[in-house]
């Protein structure tokens, strides 16, 4: 009996320790929802797993008002991809709240029922890329890793892995995947006033010219860059009117001073501060929509 009591008491506390730890370990690794249209790659060790989203933010690309060149040119690169052309890398870049990362997303309402797939990666997961690539490559359907708020430091390991992915190493890049990325540095990488002069500092390097050239570098592998600027102020009110008629809603003169008056609480004039203001003026009541 005594015996037993001990076996108990060892298999309980067995039990405890396996439930803590298993709570450390990497989920155990099954074949991704392959009928999602949307992923999140989670990085694991060395490898990862592919998550499906069910229910993606995504919204039809007429919503986006103000950057219709920009979408232009990243629908007909897109076009060039689903239709099994060669296509570009894309790194979109500018202003904050400018419609980079809605633009990326709208083309999931798009092209959703065409094959194209989306797949969000954070940077802190960029290093198991590799390990990703082949698997998407046996697949059928074509794919945008997108890479959104991008950005690095010196010497961080996540930009030579992404470069890695972006020319193919000595691999072959996959045919059916791209990369789009969004950042509010052109460049990914932050650039001081010293390596514009010959030296930095009291050890300066020797050829600065090509740290500069190893910071850019990155930025080159995207082939289309797509600029991003502030919302002028008639910018910024044909925003608001696209997401009034979203909601039912016209830019009346009431809801213009509104707008404005919001956008000055702001400090700000963009598409993001226009989604927030009527998300704000939409949610009230009808006889609380009075400009404050």
């Amino acid at each position: 009996m005594k015996k037993i009591k001990h076996l108990s008491s060892f298999f309980r506390l067995a039990t405890s320790v396996l439930q803590r730890l298993d709570a450390w370990l990497p989920p155990l690794l099954h074949e991704p929802d392959w009928t999602a249209q949307a992923y999140r790659w989670q990085r694991i060790g060395q490898k990862g797993v592919l998550h499906a989203l069910p229910q993606p933010h995504t919204f039809p690309l007429r919503r986006l008002a103000a950057i219709d060149r920009q979408m232009r040119l990243l629908v007909r690169n897109t076009e060039q991809f689903l239709g099994g052309r060669s296509a570009n890398n894309v790194l979109l870049s500018g202003a904050r709240g400018t419609g980079k990362s809605s633009l990326i997303k709208a083309l999931l309402h798009e092209y959703g029922d065409e094959g194209l797939r989306l797949i969000e990666v954070d940077k802190s997961d960029l290093l198991s890329l590799p390990y990703l690539l082949p698997i998407l490559a046996e697949r059928q359907e074509k794919f945008i890793i997108f890479c959104d708020d991008l950005s690095f430091e010196t010497g961080d390991d996540g930009y030579k892995a992404l470069k890695t992915v972006l020319d193919g190493g000595l691999s072959m890049r996959c045919a059916n995947v791209l990369v789009y990325a969004t950042s509010n540095r052109r460049h990914l990488m932050p650039e001081y006033m010293d390596e514009n002069t010959a030296r930095t500092g009291e050890r300066g390097e020797v050829h600065p010219q090509e740290a500069v050239e190893e910071k850019v570098s990155l930025s080159d592998r995207f082939g289309l860059w797509l600029s991003f600027y502030p919302f002028d102020q008639e910018a910024y009110l044909a925003a608001v009117t696209s997401w009034l008629n979203d909601a039912g809603l016209e830019l009346d003169e009431t809801a213009r001073h509104a707008a404005l008056n919001w956008s000055l609480t702001r400090g700000s004039r963009s598409g993001r501060v226009a989604w927030q203001f009527v998300c704000d003026w939409a949610g009230r009541e009808p006889q609380e929509r009075v400009a404050d």
